[in-house]
């Protein structure tokens, strides 16, 4: 008789997952199954059980875009062996056991948690791709990054640091901002007690590179204070909409605007997502990163890692063991 296991489910858009139990998932010939001890939370999450994300899923469905655990068994030309602790990519992470596509695995280096790695892939691939990729940040240029305590920005200001930029987070309250300078910013703004948020950025010499989390009039500001030839990176709109950008502005100053979804380059340009998930694990390895979760919750308290997502109220990723 095949033992059951526990996965949380979305049985009907506009709800929260409930955890349920169910049959465990088949091998398969091109799969590799994975024994989860952890999965993150992302903003997509919501999204997605909210049918608002634009990879939509009809219900009932299992959520979860990344996580970690072990190797159960694996394709014989996958060089992945039983045992071997992995990173996983894609959706459908909030169960005890999955099946995926060995190009959704990823061996993480021997000093990463389970914790650590099972929130590493978006948020850090995310940022890292697009700062050195689309952004093309330098050494010595400013980075500014909106949402920077949040699960993703927090990486940004990370990213950012390590490779040699002047980083100005923004976000929230002081605790969040002290999270912000310890992660690696030179200057932090608290945009809720900001009345002018473009004129504090250009009196701290504007931006070379924006990385804009949050949308809305935040981002507005933030890319009105971009410097000529600047790059404004459209990562998310955590803010409720998105920025209402001045293309005027983009044409007289050079400014560069580029979309970024990293889930979209599995399709785009897979090979560009396992140099850089590579290139984090190196620098993991170097001391570079310090990927810290916000919460870490059991399976049984989902609902309380969906409300602190929902009420942003987590510094860095929500992570749900299993």
């Amino acid at each position: 008789m095949t033992e059951m296991i526990r996965v949380a489910r979305v049985e009907a858009l506009g709800t929260d997952p409930v955890v349920v139990r169910g049959e465990p998932p088949a091998a398969g010939s091109d799969r590799v199954l994975v024994r989860m001890a952890a999965a993150a939370l992302n903003f997509a999450d919501l999204l997605k059980a909210q049918g608002q994300y634009q990879e939509a899923a009809d219900p009932p469905f299992i959520p979860g875009l990344e996580g970690a655990g072990t190797v159960l068994s694996a394709p014989g030309d996958s060089g992945l062996a039983q045992g071997t602790r992995v990173a996983v990519s894609a959706p459908g992470t909030l169960a005890e056991v999955v099946a995926v596509p060995a190009s959704a695995v990823q061996p993480i280096p021997d000093g990463m948690s389970f914790e650590q790695a099972a929130g590493f892939q978006v948020a850090y691939g995310t940022s890292h791709l697009a700062l050195v990729g689309r952004g093309d940040l330098q050494p010595g240029q400013t980075l500014v990054v909106t949402g920077a305590a949040g699960g993703v920005g927090l990486t940004a200001v990370e990213i950012g640091h390590a490779i040699g930029a002047r980083v100005i987070g923004i976000a929230r309250g002081a605790d969040r901002l002290r999270t912000v300078a310890k992660a690696g910013a030179d200057e932090v703004i608290d945009s809720a007690d900001c009345p002018d948020l473009r004129a504090a950025l250009r009196e701290l010499g504007g931006a070379d590179v924006v990385y804009d989390a949050v949308g809305d009039t935040t981002g507005e500001a933030a890319f009105r204070a971009l410097r000529p030839g600047g790059r404004f990176l459209v990562i998310g709109f955590a803010g409720g909409r998105p920025p209402a950008l001045p293309l005027n502005h983009a044409l007289v100053k050079n400014i560069a605007i580029h979309g970024f979804y990293w889930g979209g380059y599995s399709r785009l340009d897979p090979d560009a997502l396992r140099r850089s998930m590579s290139e984090l694990f190196g620098m993991f390895d170097q001391g570079h990163l310090n990927p810290v979760a916000g919460a870490v919750l059991p399976l049984g308290r989902l609902a309380e890692g969906y409300a602190l997502l929902r009420e942003r109220k987590s510094v860095g990723k929500v992570v749900i063991t299993l």
